[in-house]
């Protein structure tokens, strides 16, 4: 029972020792680090060919035919309604306008981590 005793406060007294020791001083030191990310090249333009477009109507439409047949040597062409050209020019400037936006968040994101 003694020993016991004599163990509890072996054990005790290491225990309160290591805790009276000092810390070892912490130092906080603030390091700068340079980013470097790589800014990729824009790609390549894109460069579109104008469409040709034909009014046609009753009068000038065998006018047409034959004009048409001699530049491409087929009748086969494609209509749109003035409704469906007023929907298709709407539709390519909506697309006008959302590559320009994303354009301009490119440029300004390419700033940001120069």
């Amino acid at each position: 029972m003694r020993q016991m005793k004599y163990l509890i406060v072996l054990c005790a007294a290491l225990f309160l020792a290591s805790c009276a020791t000092p810390e070892p001083e912490t130092v906080i030191q603030t390091k700068y680090v340079e980013r470097d990310i790589p800014v990729i090249d824009r790609p390549s333009s894109v460069s579109l060919v104008a469409p040709e477009f034909y009014v046609v109507n009753k009068e000038n439409f065998e006018e047409f035919i034959k004009e048409f047949r001699s530049k491409n040597a087929t009748e086969t062409f494609v209509a749109l309604s003035v409704k469906d050209y007023e929907n298709l020019s709407l539709g390519i400037a909506d697309i006008k306008r959302y590559i320009q936006q994303q354009n301009e968040i490119i440029i300004y994101y390419e700033r940001q981590v120069q």
